[in-house]
């Protein structure tokens, strides 16, 4: 069967009050972003639905893409046809030849946003249901959990048919909170997922990379960049990827510090270098992949000692979630088989083998008066590489004047 379109439902959108129009404006624009390449397509954003006309285009390229946009909660592939019942119950017909195998349950279930149509939602399941019948007279059906959910909806424009609900990444869509956060990306498996969950919130982020060659391989920094790559299917956009030199850093917490403390001085070093990268590209928040007491730097006394150096709001957003639960999610983002790749980043070719997992301060601060530390992020930040990764063209704002 040829679908005229596809009818996207908005989820938590539809919260939203009269800033609702902003969030919409904003989903349609990621839609146009990730459909960019799509020709002869057209989008239009309502207030309850989003509308995206196929004209001819094949759904099932749009179907992949459509899943990783947030914002949507569901959406569906539907053929518009006329307001006429003949019309009506001939498409559902030619719906279910295609669907129906012989063994499976099936319901009608209709909505009348249009009150004037000849019928109401009950005449309109039995007179669909019984068309149904006519060409399967042995069809089986079951009102809870079908198999088959034939669904009619009458609207002004038309009546919609579809028997599909495919559901989206929910969230917000990204961009459409104000906000830039800078995501500390390793090449492992926590930092990517908290970056996708960041990405759920609506927030745009910029993937900072610190790598420490040639103890870090030219694989390593490809691994993140692949990671930031796949992150950037669900952005709706290009994310910004920012190398930062930091070689000379470890080397110097090598060199002057007790090896129990080494993490502590580099978890250090790494925040005070986001954190200026932070203030110079006008963002608001720091993003890791934390997990509360999974590694020594990640015990709430490591955190506390760590945090000292910035006054920044820091997001964990997997800080709760076990490392089963993270997997679970990398493997659904696609982000885990990369993740495994056997390519180690800075933090693991330097980790001590006993760090501290209760730093005291004062220790802390008598190894840091070792360090120049002012020169060093200096001299790390005016060295950073920033490459623009995208999985689609970014559209630019002035294309999109006559979505709405």
């Amino acid at each position: 069967m040829q679908y005229t379109e596809i009818m996207v439902r908005y989820g938590e959108l539809s919260t939203k009050g009269k800033n609702k129009r902003v969030f919409i404006q904003q989903l349609v624009k990621n839609v146009s972003n990730v459909l960019r390449d799509i020709d002869g397509i057209k989008i239009k954003g309502n207030d309850d639905r989003m509308h995206i006309h196929l004209n001819g285009a094949d759904f099932a390229v749009i179907n992949e893409r459509l899943k990783k946009v947030f914002g949507i909660q569901t959406f569906s592939p539907v053929v518009r046809v006329e307001k006429e019942m003949s019309v009506i119950n001939a498409t559902a017909q030619e719906m279910m030849r295609e669907v129906y195998t012989g063994i499976e349950t099936f319901k009608v279930a209709s909505k009348r946003q249009d009150h004037k149509f000849e019928l109401d939602t009950y005449g309109l399941n039995l007179a669909v249901g019984n068309a149904i019948f006519d060409i399967f007279p042995d069809i089986k059906v079951q009102m809870k959990k079908p198999d088959i959910e034939l669904r009619v909806d009458i609207r002004s424009d038309g009546a919609y048919l579809s028997h599909q609900v495919i559901k989206g990444a929910s969230g917000y869509p990204v961009g459409v909170n104000s906000d830039l956060a800078h995501l500390m990306l390793s090449g492992g498996i926590d930092s990517p997922v908290a970056g996708y969950l960041m990405l759920k919130r609506g927030v745009n982020i910029e993937a900072v990379h610190f790598a420490s060659p040639p103890y870090t391989s030219p694989e390593s920094l490809e691994k993140t960049k692949n990671l930031t790559r796949i992150l950037s299917e669900y952005s709706g956009s290009s994310i910004q990827f920012i190398e930062v030199p930091f070689t000379k850093i470890q080397e110097e917490i090598k060199k002057h510090a007790d090896d129990g403390y080494q993490m502590t001085l580099t978890r250090r070093m790494m925040l005070r270098c986001i954190d200026r990268i932070r203030a110079e590209r006008g963002g608001s928040l720091i993003v890791n992949g934390e997990s509360l007491g999974q590694v020594a730097s990640q015990t709430v006394q490591s955190m506390v000692a760590i945090n000292e150096v910035t006054n920044t709001p820091i997001i964990r957003p997997v800080v709760t979630m076990d490392k089963t639960e993270i997997i679970e999610l990398a493997e659904r983002i696609g982000t885990f088989e990369m993740s495994i790749q056997p390519f180690e980043d800075c933090c693991t070719i330097f980790a001590p083998k006993q760090p501290k997992t209760r730093p005291q301060l004062d220790k802390v601060h008598k190894f840091e008066s070792y360090l120049d530390i002012d020169a060093l992020v200096d001299e790390a930040c005016a060295g950073i590489t920033i490459t623009p990764i995208s999985a689609a063209t970014k559209v630019e704002d002035d294309e999109f004047d006559d979505l709405f």
